[in-house]
């Protein structure tokens, strides 16, 4: 089955003036009742493993680091890819569809007769499997988020290319629709936070992909609702307080924090900049400070 991809144009706006409000009245009330038994973990970016993207490369090769899954095995897996300054992929393609966004530097994913479109942090692609492609990367620093639904994850010869009947797309960090709490019930009234609904699945898996943008000094928490929840840190540093201790972890951009199963998230962002994570789930969520 074609897993239909909705995207921050089209469901951005539609989620403004009817999904959340009329699917979701009651996201927010919800999150009134006590977690027992919580199961948040979180993931350091300095605790990423890095190992060679793509072996057969050599030294030319990019870097990954799973944050979770196995990109190596059949399960859906969400890594970080690091690309040195100046890197140019050959074209080339995947068996398997990705979505990405941009964490560090700038990076350029297109066909390899497309004109160069960089791409700064914060900004969201995909790219379906078959589809001939090459991967381009400018800065000191060039790190992107990537995860696939299902693997292993694997680099082809274009002679193996094919129409898979998805088609790729590229959102710039300036063209993200963000929804506050007047056009969202994501959003409690209270909250100066924003959401932008990037993509979902049209399946039974329920998955979604949403940005959530914290404002300097917020102070509050976003309670999961489903079994899937995993948030990376795209842009700025959130202070991440574990339940039932007083322990506040630093996460950084490229550091993570999840659950399996309906859970309170805590945390503040001190600093002066805005933070911006990214959450792939398969049910709703809120954000109340």
């Amino acid at each position: 089955m074609i897993k239909i991809i909705k995207y921050v144009f089209i469901f951005g706006v539609l989620s403004s003036c009817t999904t959340p409000k009329q699917k979701d009245e009651n996201v927010v009330n919800k999150a009134s009742e006590k977690i027992v038994n919580p199961t948040n973990k979180v993931k350091l970016s300095s605790d990423i493993k890095w190992e060679k993207l793509n072996p057969a490369r050599g030294d030319k090769s990019p870097k990954a680091g799973t944050i979770w899954g196995d990109r190596k095995g059949k399960v859906a897996t969400g890594f970080l890819a690091k690309f040195s300054d100046g890197f140019s992929s050959p074209p080339h393609i995947h068996n398997v569809t990705y979505r990405a966004i941009v964490i560090k530097g700038t990076i350029h994913n297109d066909d390899p007769n497309a004109e160069q479109m960089w791409m700064k942090p914060g900004s969201f692609w995909t790219q379906p499997k078959g589809e001939s492609h090459i991967t381009s990367a400018q800065g000191e620093e060039n790190i992107a988020y990537v995860e696939i639904d299902s693997g292993p994850y694997l680099v082809k010869p274009i002679t193996e290319a094919f129409d898979s009947g998805e088609r790729p797309i590229n959102i710039d960090a300036a063209n993200v629709v963000w929804l506050n709490n007047k056009a969202t019930n994501w959003i409690s009234e209270q909250s100066d936070a924003e959401i932008s609904f990037l993509w979902e699945n049209d399946d039974e898996t329920n998955l979604k992909g949403i940005f959530v943008k914290l404002p300097s000094k917020f102070e509050g928490s976003l309670i999961n609702e489903g079994k899937i929840f995993h948030a990376i840190i795209i842009k700025g540093e959130l202070s991440y307080k574990m339940p039932d201790k007083n322990e506040e972890i630093k996460l950084d951009s490229g550091s993570s924090f999840s659950a399996t199963s309906k859970a309170e998230h805590t945390f503040s962002n001190t600093n002066s900049e805005e933070v911006i994570f990214y959450v792939r789930t398969n049910g709703s969520f809120s954000v109340r400070e």
